[in-house]
């Protein structure tokens, strides 16, 4: 099996004023792109998660990157690297997607430690991506740092996301 992958994130703008005797406007336009061919070392990755998921009112799951999540094609995965993780929520969320803070065995090698999250709010994407350069990633460890926690903030309603990580076996 391969995998190839590009990672982009675009963006642009545009700041525009009237002013006495006319216009002024500034504007900016950046691009950063990774491609990633299969493999597992520098500007390589060899596994590919992705789900549309849904958590209850106040709900939480830890996912298991090392040994549980199954590939589009059935077959195990077993992430040793994280090169991409995608959090999306969805706009019609009424509560935040809560990204980290697993109680235990949680992969912390992407934030500061084990009880640091990221609030993604409804509509909002997290991208981490690593670069193409980097042989490293975000580290996983079987059965002591493996685990992403995925929560929803509050106890009103449920919340839906989608998960993409992108990663390799060794």
């Amino acid at each position: 099996m391969t995998l190839s992958s590009t990672l982009l994130v675009a963006v642009a703008a545009k700041l525009s004023a009237t002013q006495d005797l006319g216009s002024a406007v500034a504007s900016m336009s950046k691009q950063y792109e990774v491609a990633l061919t299969s493999g597992t070392t520098a500007g390589k990755a060899d596994l590919v998660f992705h789900d549309t998921r849904t958590l209850a009112a106040s709900g939480s799951e830890d996912i298991d990157l090392a040994g549980v999540l199954t590939d589009p094609l059935g077959a195990t995965l077993s992430f040793v690297k994280v090169k991409a993780l995608i959090v999306s929520a969805a706009a019609g969320n009424t509560n935040n997607v809560i990204v980290g803070g697993a109680s235990s065995n949680g992969v912390v090698s992407w934030v500061g430690g084990a009880t640091h999250t990221v609030t993604v709010r409804p509509g909002a994407t997290l991208a981490l991506i690593a670069g193409a350069a980097d042989a490293t990633g975000y580290a996983v460890t079987a059965a002591t740092g493996d685990l992403l926690k995925i929560a929803n903030s509050a106890g009103t309603t449920g919340v839906t996301y989608d998960l993409i990580v992108i990663g390799t076996s060794a």
